[in-house]
């Protein structure tokens, strides 16, 4: 029997400096979203396609459900930083 982790809270503080730095951020955690997403649609069309061996599909699998979760996870992110009170400028 697998055991069920309750989910945890993590908790960053980050230095914001005003206005642009929350933007900057919010720009570079978009692009690596989007960067995650694009790896994860290439690797999952090529696994799908039946590309490579029955090993290398398995470790496709593998990256697939990897990428998946850096992508959930960049976007958990950005939904924080934009609950997040914003800055006094």
């Amino acid at each position: 029997m697998s055991k069920i982790e309750r989910p945890r809270i993590l908790r960053l503080d980050v230095p914001i400096e005003g206005k642009a730095d929350r933007e900057a951020l919010r720009g570079a955690l978009l692009a690596a979203r989007a960067s995650e997403l694009s790896e994860l649609q290439r690797r999952a069309a090529r696994h799908s396609f039946g590309y490579g061996s029955d090993t290398a599909r398995e470790t496709m699998s593998d990256e697939v459900a990897v990428r998946r979760r850096r992508w959930e996870m960049l976007g958990r992110l950005l939904a924080a930083l934009n609950q997040a009170p914003a800055p006094d400028d």
